[in-house]
């Protein structure tokens, strides 16, 4: 059944033409990927379905009843906030809940002070209570506070932050509690813009799963290839002002999209070729000048005339178009860190960092946000300093550093002046020429670095790398505000850069294009610092297969391989030493897991009592749905044996 259509939809800004004739539909429980460059027109389609934007032709359509719910880019809570805690502002998400629950005690209140139990007005109130505490628990009045719960920490709040006031949030923080609550009001049209924007992979990975099993419909705009394929089962692409929905994820839609293409651009040749060959005739039959050579003549123009023509299909659109320079090849070993500590005060960044980056190793860094990738980049290439330990270039390498943050820029100079001040050696017509590669046109080449969006950053921090000559990049979230064609070109550069390239990246399918060894940055309380993974081949899927590396390693089986295995028996005050320090290690990794196994028991019981309510509830003359929540209540059932087992032992 459609739950949103839209039917020619145009939109102008002034004399731009941001959408032209856009119309598409959307089934219920759809999850549709939009996707298009920056600039295409993505958001204002978001705009002009959810009302803020009015379109200048055309209509929108969603089905009566409908609640609509959207996560803009740059989520702004300001208008939202008073002065509540992150938690508190989770619990606005259920504002008929909350003022049920109030009327709720007031009532037991009242009634606990009456005496008059067989009134009208005393059975009148009870009956209202009774009414009242069924539909506020039919409505998951008992679970909402800690569904909210839940979901921040799988956002990544502890229980520090969720006590924080809202507006002593970070925008990155923000950001993540608007999706947060956005996720748990679970509205029937869900639309994320950028969604994974300020998400680390555990998150991401954890919104995929959410998102994938959300009964409801979404639609999300997104760079992250690896996200749209694994959520995502329609992909609408917006180009050049007009749109074409395809069914299937990202993959699968680019995949369409170059077969239509190519079809048409064969029916196009084909044509154009029978057109060159009638008019050769023509032009053969005027030559001979006969009358009856006229008659053939007007017969064949004709037939060209009433021809139904094929256009040509568009060319594709231009991308950014980079190839690094490189420097001649240095030492053997590139980057050598030993003991590497990083401490902010009293807070612990990462200590006791070593490893070794070999010539022509293409290596990721990975971990959680805060555990210190961004730190450790800056400490390579000299812009912080170690608390301890030490971290070196090998021999003859010159290194070239890219900032997510785009720091490096000088927000007075234009954009000319930006990329010619770094290299005042080179012509006017050669600083040109490599910011055009970069699609600045020539009036955007006067613009204040201020000015310019943070897609136009990364593209002009980008410019000022490749005209560097090194045999080292460091590389940190070089895909933030690219568009996927701007990725794709970075991806392809990338991988024809001869030298070392070191790279810290939450964008997965980049990670899976370009790496040859993946370095995870362990917390602290950790007995090991990192956890490095080299494939087997360079052939295999290697960021699914560090995924499932990684999981076997820190599995809670594995923890308890590790509490069996025998100790080696002493024979020096050092090895005494090693030995009280790995089961002290061991005893915190204990704890941890216990308590991990306590978090998954309390979660696991919440949602039997949902489901057996729901089985016997609403669910009891749906045989489909009872099946499935019967199979789902053994699943539960059965993993809270295995952890009530586990955490005895």
């Amino acid at each position: 059944m459609i739950i949103l259509s839209a039917t020619d939809l145009s939109l102008h800004f002034g004399t731009v033409t941001v959408l032209e004739n856009i119309s598409f539909s959307i089934n219920e429980g759809d999850r549709l990927g939009v996707i298009g460059v920056n600039g295409a027109g993505k958001t204002s389609l978001f705009r002009i379905l959810t009302g803020e934007y009015t379109a200048d032709s055309g209509a929108v359509y969603i089905s009566k009843g409908k609640s609509i719910g959207i996560l803009e880019q740059n989520a702004d809570l300001s208008k939202e906030v008073g002065g509540e805690s992150a938690l508190e502002h989770m619990y606005l998400a259920f504002p008929k809940l909350l003022q049920a629950e109030k009327r709720l005690a007031d009532l037991e209140k009242e009634l606990s002070h009456r005496t008059d139990t067989g009134s009208e007005s005393y059975i009148r109130l009870t009956s209202e209570f009774s009414d009242l505490n069924v539909s506020f628990a039919a409505d998951g009045g008992q679970y909402f506070r800690g569904k909210c719960k839940s979901i921040l920490a799988k956002m990544g709040f502890d229980d520090n932050m969720m006590a924080l006031p809202v507006t002593k949030l970070s925008g990155g923080q923000r950001t993540r509690l608007a999706l947060a609550r956005l996720l748990a009001s679970e509205p029937d049209i869900l639309m994320l813009d950028e969604p994974t924007n300020h998400l680390d992979v555990e998150t991401i990975q954890w919104l995929e799963t959410f998102l994938a099993a959300y009964k409801n419909t979404v639609m999300v705009i997104s760079h992250d290839r690896y996200f749209l394929d694994r959520v995502t089962n329609k992909t609408l692409h917006i180009e050049r002002q007009s749109a074409k929905l395809y069914n299937g994820n990202y993959t699968t839609a680019q995949k369409l999209r170059e077969e239509a293409r190519e079809a048409d651009l064969k029916k196009y040749n084909l044509q154009q070729k029978e057109i060159a060959r009638v008019e050769a005739m023509i032009e053969q039959q005027r030559r001979w000048g006969q009358e009856h050579n006229f008659v053939t003549i007007r017969a064949k123009e004709n037939y060209i005339k009433h021809m139904d023509k094929v256009e040509k299909p568009a060319d594709e659109l231009k991308s950014i178009r980079l190839a690094f320079q490189n420097a001649p090849a240095g030492g053997n070993d590139v980057i050598i860190a030993d003991n590497l500590s990083k401490n902010f005060g009293d807070k612990v960044i990462f200590e006791k960092l070593s490893f070794l980056i070999q010539r022509g190793e293409r290596v990721f860094f990975a971990g959680p946000n805060g555990c210190g990738k961004s730190t450790l980049m800056k400490l390579i290439v000299g812009k912080e300093s170690a608390t301890s330990g030490t971290v070196e270039l090998g021999t003859n390498i010159k290194a070239a550093y890219y900032d997510q943050e785009n720091q490096n820029l000088d927000e007075k100079a234009t954009v000319l002046d930006e990329l010619w001040n770094a290299y005042p050696n080179l012509t006017e017509y050669n600083i040109r020429s490599t910011l055009a590669l970069f699609l600045f046109a020539y009036e955007d080449t006067q613009k204040l670095v201020a000015d310019l969006s943070g897609g136009e950053r990364a593209r002009l921090t980008l410019a000022k790398l490749i005209l560097s000559k090194v045999n080292l990049l460091i590389l940190d979230e070089p895909t933030n505000h690219l568009d996927i064609a701007s990725r794709e070109a970075l991806e392809h550069a990338l991988s024809a850069f001869e030298g070392t390239i070191v790279c810290v990246s939450h964008d997965r399918y980049f990670i899976e294009k370009l790496a040859t060894k993946i370095i995870e940055i362990l917390p602290p309380d950790f007995p090991t610092s990192t956890f490095v993974f080299t494939p087997a081949s360079y052939d295999a899927n290697i960021y699914e297969a560090y995924r499932a590396q990684r999981e076997l390693l820190f599995s809670p089986e594995a923890a308890m391989q590790a509490e069996e295995s025998p100790a080696p028996a002493t024979t020096s005050s050092k090895e005494d030493y090693l030995q009280k320090k790995k089961e002290a290690a061991d005893k915190r990794k204990n704890e941890r897991q216990l308590v991990a196994y306590k978090k998954e028991i309390e979660q696991l019981e919440a949602e039997l009592v949902t489901v057996t309510d729901e089985l016997y509830g609403d669910a009891a003359s749906d045989y489909i749905r009872a099946a499935e929540l019967d199979e789902r209540k053994t699943v539960i059932e059965d993993r809270l044996l295995q952890l009530y087992e586990l955490t005895e032992e």
